[in-house]
């Protein structure tokens, strides 16, 4: 990650801009906090919209590649459905937003920065906390860690228990 001096600048102020929020998709319970909430600030703020799903790197280490290319093509039509669906609330959810979507193939913390420093336009990372006793969840205890000071953005954390209607409330 670069330091402060050399961080790419956010130019989604800037005359032909839009400021937009990133969102990870992902199979988790909270994901539809995330975007629940995404979607509605989004709206709200006349923003846009950033869905962000990251599949596994390849087992680089197996002999068997043929198995590794299906292992790749389920893991991107997972994907793929996954950020449907989460088109499709957003697009159920707030009517005046239409939401961009990319998969990437990686560790998931380094695809998120690789994401933002490469589109200068996302402002805020909106990420939802699970519920279960095991915390917040790996994607929110691992960036928050990370985030002391340095985060390129600023990171919106849900709490994975609201309901819909606390959340609307407060996007």
């Amino acid at each position: 990650m670069r330091g402060m001096s050399q961080r790419r600048r956010r130019r989604s102020t800037d005359p032909g801009h839009r400021r937009r929020l990133l969102v990870v998709i992902d199979d988790t319970p909270e994901c539809s906090r995330a975007v629940r909430f995404a979607a509605r600030r989004a709206e709200h703020t006349d923003g846009g919209l950033m869905m962000l799903a990251i599949i596994p790197p390849p087992d680089t280490q197996t002999e068997w590649r043929g198995v590794e290319s299906l292992m790749r093509a389920e893991a991107i039509a997972d994907a793929e459905k996954a950020l449907e669906r989460a088109v499709d609330e957003v697009r159920s959810l707030a009517p005046h937003v239409t939401p961009g979507w990319k998969i990437r193939e990686g560790a998931i913390a380094a695809e998120i920065l690789n994401l933002i420093e490469e589109d200068e336009d996302i402002a805020v990372l909106v990420l939802a906390a699970g519920t279960g006793t095991e915390g917040p969840g790996p994607l929110v205890s691992g960036l928050a860690a990370r985030a002391s000071g340095t985060f390129p953005v600023p990171i919106t954390i849900v709490p994975g228990d609201l309901s819909d209607e606390e959340i609307d409330a407060l996007a």
